[in-house]
């Protein structure tokens, strides 16, 4: 992985972390939008400029690739790259997670 796209990815904000986590499936942006939504318990709403600049990067980089459009709408889905970034987050969420159930 290059480094620059570790520096820049990890660590993840929410946003990128929750698209990531969706696109382990085949899904348009407001099919995102929708399920992070669900997932969150309405906490986090990702706003239209977000989720298509972030998409968009996303897509540049090499996270995440374009597969078909649908009815006017792009279809995503995550690459090996966009995997190895999020199993990078999720080892850094669940250390974080079993230092504070330790108790430091």
């Amino acid at each position: 992985m290059d480094s620059h796209i570790k520096k820049v990815y990890v660590p993840m904000t929410e946003t990128g972390f929750y698209i990531l986590m969706c696109l382990q499936e085949e899904m348009h942006g407001y099919s995102i939008v929708q399920k992070v939504e669900k997932l969150t318990d309405g906490e986090i709403i990702i706003s239209p400029g977000t989720m298509y600049g972030s998409l968009s990067k996303m897509e540049k980089d090499g996270l995440i690739r374009f597969v078909r459009e649908e009815n006017k709408r792009k279809i995503y889905i995550i690459t090996d790259l966009g995997r190895q970034v999020l199993e990078l987050e999720i080892k850094r969420i669940k250390r974080m997670h079993r230092n504070i159930a330790e108790g430091f």
